[in-house]
């Protein structure tokens, strides 16, 4: 089984890595993963969810970081969070500090003795968190973490005589971390911001027609809605009042509205833009889309892609690294030159540089807000994993129906024989089709519609199974259907060539062959310039299909396509996949239907659309709320962009560190500019992944 907890106040992500690890250590535990950007942890295993797993948790959070607190994760209605105020004693603490400093660094007429006496008050005032965090790892067997450092390198400050040295940068280090745990909070609230479209209340209306206002979590199926225009559709439903435009952007990405009147089925987070409509609730908040969309970002904010897990892994190896390099920094130089206080101050200078955490927040952040940024574009990965597997494709395969195209037939063409006009043709055609509901029969009704053809009566309709229908209209007898009906009439003259635009139906008058109405599947309308864009990003285009060989390659040309593979059974896309890998490498397919649900799972990267099958959607690693390529496309630009942001913050977070590792042996670093390697890169790394969220896609 699995279970949530929230970690508040655990804002270190190296402190996370540690409580993380020991979790999983524990016997019933299967699986742990903590996610910073949400504070859940998500652990999975047997009676995880007792009160003593979590006294044990918490056990865990205190021994490795001060001020968390373990509760159970319960969805709490939106605008309800309550703010937290941990900072406040950090802040005045920080605030005398800053007075101390200033007072004894611009004056002398403080004797020196009270001087010192001072900035060590000041210093305990400012570190005795620190401090205490120090002791309490180093007895629990935990020595490189950012406390111990720091207590090291400042008490190693005052041995050497460098108090206000000590004291200064202990007062640094509580601004930077202040300010980063700060910037830390409005990332993650800016990202869950962006995603969080869940209501804050609801307008209910009552039997009598009055209208309440209540807590959205309190609101039943079958109970009626008022959504105002303007106002955001609070809960999934369907409209039984009124006549309006629903702007559907913020959950399928789509930019036109759509009409919605009595009938139209609606979704959650989308924004009613002209008239008051009331809607029916079909689904509770737990299980509307603005929910489900909340669920699948905080999941996914769980799953780390491999790079997260490489960071994590080298900065447990990095830090004892840059630690064994400061004691000899501080020794070998120190018995050559004798110039012991410069090269121990220099070493010291190296033990807070060494702390990891900059480097571990760096990369889960910059994926959150990926995360973030494309479930505000109607695209929900289902972890770091999917973003990170996108960067390696090199060809992408697309079903037909309902992924490059709108499942729905359109009449493409009309032909005529000689003494036949098309506008005839359609129109016997549309009386025969009249009372059918097939979908080729009803693209034939729409068309004739569309021209104002009037359907006339039809005499002794006989649907014939398997080739067409026959009856009689205006005194002629009329065959329609496919060449198997013709030639069993023993009609000539239809032509031999198939239809160029797909599925055809062909007609013949009294015995002899009048016309035919070819119709396909019609392209969705951002297919052609998505699949252009797919290729100027240097991925092979193919088509997977069950569909015939000449309707395939339609299609495929007319969206250009590259690769087309049809006439194929489920368990031959499979086979088409494993070929496909192995003309072009990694692929990612994307599809709708149920039966496409083994090829989303055995593919490189599976993408399904979200108006399609279940199954599909569960199979996939992404899911396009939008029904388009066009959101395809644009997830390979999110993908690329968080990428690029989470080494920009690793290269940074190293460079900077080795930077000023590089300036303090050549004698042009001190502790201040340790302290900014460690803090200031955080703040650095945290603004440089919130970017995601305005860089257009």
């Amino acid at each position: 089984m699995e279970h949530i907890y929230v970690l508040k106040n655990l804002t270190c992500a190296n402190c996370a890595a540690k409580i993380e690890d020991r979790i999983r250590a524990l016997p019933d535990v299967e699986a742990a993963d903590f996610a910073i950007g949400t504070q859940q942890l998500r652990v999975r295993g047997r009676q995880v969810d007792t009160p003593v797993f979590k006294d044990t948790v918490q056990a865990i959070c205190d021994a490795t970081e001060d001020g968390v607190v373990v509760e159970p994760f319960v969805r709490t209605p939106k605008g309800s969070e309550e703010e937290e105020h941990h900072h406040d004693s950090s802040l005045t603490a920080i605030i005398i500090g800053a007075i101390v400093m200033a007072v004894t660094g611009f004056t002398d007429w403080i004797p020196e003795t009270a001087e010192r006496i001072v900035l060590v008050l000041t210093y305990l005032l400012l570190g005795w968190r620190v401090l205490w965090g120090a002791v309490k790892n180093i007895v629990g067997g935990q020595i490189f973490d950012e406390n111990f450092l720091m207590a090291i390198a400042t008490i190693g400050a005052m041995a050497i005589g460098e108090y206000p040295e000590a004291a200064g940068v202990m007062l640094f280090f509580q601004i930077g971390s202040y300010f980063e745990e700060h910037a830390t909070e409005r990332s993650r609230s800016a990202i869950m911001e962006a995603v969080d479209m869940r209501p804050e209340e609801v307008r209910l209306v009552n039997a009598d027609g009055s209208v309440t206002v209540t807590a959205p979590d309190t609101v039943r199926i079958g109970d009626l809605v008022e959504v105002r225009a303007g106002d955001r559709i609070p809960l999934d439903g369907t409209v039984v009042e009124g006549e309006t435009r629903i702007d559907t952007a913020p959950v399928t990405g789509e930019p036109v509205p759509i009409s919605a009147g009595p009938g139209t089925a609606i979704l959650s987070g989308c924004v009613n833009e002209s008239g008051r409509i009331v809607v029916r609730v079909d689904k509770e908040l737990s299980e509307s889309m603005v929910t489900r969309i909340l669920d699948a970002v905080e999941h996914a904010a769980a799953s780390k892609p491999r790079i997260d897990r490489f960071i994590t892994r080298f900065a447990r190896i990095y830090t004892p690294i840059v630690v064994a390099l400061a004691v000899l920094t501080a020794v070998i130089p120190s018995l050559i030159t004798g110039q012991w206080e410069y090269w121990i101050y220099t070493a010291l200078t190296f033990l807070v540089i060494s702390c990891p955490c900059a480097l571990v927040l760096s990369v889960p952040l910059a994926f959150f807000a990926g995360i973030g940024r494309a479930s505000k574009e109607g695209i929900l990965f289902k972890g770091g994993a999917s973003i990170e597997a996108m960067r390696a494709i090199t060809a992408v395969a697309l079903d037909k129906t309902g992924t490059v195209t709108t499942g729905r037939f359109a009449v493409q063409s009309v032909e005529g024989a000689k003494a036949w006009d098309e506008l005839t043709v359609l129109g016997y055609a549309a009386s025969l089709e009249a009372s059918s509901t097939h979908p080729i029969a009803l693209s034939i009704s729409e068309e004739a519609k569309a021209r104002h053809i009037q359907v006339q009566p039809v005499e002794n309709l006989r649907e014939l199974s398997g080739r067409g229908m026959v009856g009689t209209v205006e005194g002629k007898r009329i065959l329609l259907g496919n060449r198997r009906l013709l030639d069993e009439e023993g009609i000539t003259g239809y032509p031999q060539a198939p239809s160029a635009y797909g599925s055809e139906v062909l007609m013949a008058v009294d015995g002899s062959y009048a016309g035919r109405i070819s119709i396909a599947d019609s392209l969705k309308e951002d297919t052609v310039e998505a699949v252009a864009g797919l290729r100027r990003r240097g991925l092979e285009t193919v088509m997977l299909t069950g569909d015939n060989w000449e309707s395939a390659n339609y299609i495929a040309n007319e969206a250009g396509i590259q690769t087309v593979r049809a006439e194929l059974l489920p368990e031959d896309k499979l086979q088409e996949m494993a070929q496909l890998r192995r003309e072009f490498g990694p692929v990612m397919f994307v599809g709708d239907g149920i039966n496409d649900a083994p090829v989303l799972a055995g593919a490189d990267v599976g993408g399904a659309m979200g108006s399609g099958a279940d199954a599909a959607i569960e199979a996939a690693d992404v899911v396009y709320m939008r029904p388009g390529i066009g959101s395809v496309l644009k997830s390979f630009s999110i993908a690329s962009s968080t990428l690029s942001i989470a080494w920009q913050n690793v290269v940074i977070a190293l460079g900077i560190k080795i930077a000023i590792m590089i300036l303090g042996l050549v004698g042009y670093a001190n502790m201040w500019l340790a302290v900014f390697a460690d803090t200031g890169v955080s703040m650095i790394c945290i603004l440089n992944s919130i970017r995601i969220l305005y860089k257009n896609a």
